[in-house]
């Protein structure tokens, strides 16, 4: 089995309060809306797409102002207490984590030291601190896989 399969993608949805679930040919697009802050965000998960010379997850944002994309992800996690998914794409050395939030906003962070993520958060700055706390809810991910 892959990464989102139909019942991640029903616990994502349910988490983000997508207002509309579309299943096209290679992948599932996501609509989240909070009409109250006019704010609009469209998620979109492959399973496997052409990455280049491999295959792999896919994970992108379409927002009125940006694009976004998440390559090779490899895991993500569900937070129904914050109301946003963070997902995960993550080499040796770094992780890469891209937060989408139930109110349609999201955030990126990439190419994050693994050590920032589970350091004394209060040594940093706060720029650096950020990055830090909103991944270290992926240690879960990084611990199943060690």
């Amino acid at each position: 089995m892959g990464i989102f399969q139909l019942k991640d993608i029903k616990r994502i949805a349910s988490c983000l309060g997508a207002c509309e679930i579309k299943k096209e040919k290679d992948h599932t697009r996501l609509k989240i809306e909070k009409k109250k802050e006019k704010r609009t965000i469209i998620l979109e998960l492959y399973p496997e797409t052409a990455l280049g010379k491999t295959k792999g997850p896919l994970v992108v944002v379409y927002t009125p102002d940006c694009h976004l994309q998440l390559h090779n992800c490899s895991g993500y996690v569900v937070s129904e207490e914050l109301g946003e998914v963070t997902f995960i794409g993550e080499t040796k050395d770094k992780i890469s984590g891209l937060v989408v939030e139930h109110q349609a906003a999201c955030a990126l962070y990439a190419n994050v030291k693994r050590e920032l993520i589970s350091g004394d958060f209060t040594k940093f700055g706060i720029e650096v601190m950020l990055s830090g706390v909103a991944l270290s809810l992926a240690e879960e991910i990084l611990e199943k896989k060690r």
